[in-house]
């Protein structure tokens, strides 16, 4: 009884660099097999045992890592300065989002260009306008000091809002254009499974951000939160006409024209309507401060 505990203990609680080896190899292992879902076979089958023990050897793992983040979290300077720091906090999260929509604009460019497909090329384009704004806001912010310079800030901000508006009809085009050709985005089921990832993870990052970013009341942040949020929409468009390409039958084009029609207006609208918000809610606060300034000075 003792000599099973040993062994079960072992199998539970394999050595960390065995388990970071299970995790960097089950993670494409699992991808292939799941993009093969239809011809599973025994290999996919082991692959999705090896799968789950790997992740309940990480879930027994996680009091060690806690324990591990926390003495890291008091130790080490970087990390110290990360959880203590948050305008440190604020620009690492800001750049590092920075990078990753880049990388993401630039990944739908590479797609556009290796199926020569325009409606790629032109989705790319967009994503390009949302990241250079993004960089020029950033610039801003490190030039300006959030919720001191608030005037500066507050025409930069209306900009931005200004910039999504001119934006939104080039939207309009691209998704009335799929609907009127009823082409989608057809990618493989792997690259659509990553699209699926860094979309649900971009949206989910840009609420959380709207939410806690708010208490800094700077129009700056909130100029770069709703290009977030423009991105993290658009990509859910993108994401939907991929897996209508790439998991629907060509017998039900009515039903994608339709879905791709209603969501599309929905993201055209939502992202106007936002921009429409910031242009309004600009000009009243700038208003306001003249007016403000102008009593002052009599």
């Amino acid at each position: 009884m003792q000599r099973f505990k040993k062994i079960l203990h072992r199998l539970l609680y394999p050595h960390g660099a065995i388990l970071c080896l299970l995790t960097v190899l089950c993670t494409p292992l699992l991808i292939l097999a799941l993009s093969s879902v239809k011809d599973a076979g025994i290999i996919s089958y082991l692959i999705y045992v090896l799968s789950f023990y790997t992740l309940v050897a990480c879930v027994m793992r996680v009091p060690d890592i806690l324990r591990f983040a926390k003495k890291l979290k008091t130790h080490n300077r970087l990390i110290h300065r990360i959880f203590t720091d948050a305008r440190f906090r604020l620009k690492l999260t800001l750049y590092s989002s920075l990078t990753l929509n880049t990388s993401y604009a630039l990944f739908q460019l590479g797609m556009g260009l290796y199926y020569r497909s325009r409606w790629f090329l032109a989705l790319a384009v967009y994503y390009i306008l949302l990241t250079v704004m993004r960089f020029f806001l950033l610039r801003d912010l490190k030039q300006l000091t959030p919720g001191r310079d608030y005037a500066e800030e507050l025409r930069r901000y209306r900009f931005c809002g200004i910039a999504l508006a001119a934006m939104t009809p080039a939207l309009f085009v691209i998704v009335a254009f799929i609907i009127w050709q009823n082409r989608g985005f057809s990618y493989h089921s792997i690259t659509t499974i990553a699209m699926a990832t860094y979309t649900f993870s971009a949206f989910t990052v840009a609420i959380v951000n709207i939410i806690k970013y708010r208490k800094h009341n700077s129009p700056l942040l909130s100029a770069s939160k709703a290009v977030s949020m423009t991105t993290a929409s658009v990509s859910m468009l993108s994401l939907e006409t991929a897996m209508l390409s790439a998991f629907g039958s060509e017998s039900d084009t009515t039903f994608r024209q339709l879905i791709t029609g209603l969501s599309g207006a929905a993201v055209c609208l939502f992202v106007l309507g936002m921009a429409i918000y910031i242009i309004t809610h600009a000009a009243k606060e700038l208003k306001i401060r003249k007016q403000g300034d102008q009593h002052g000075t009599l």
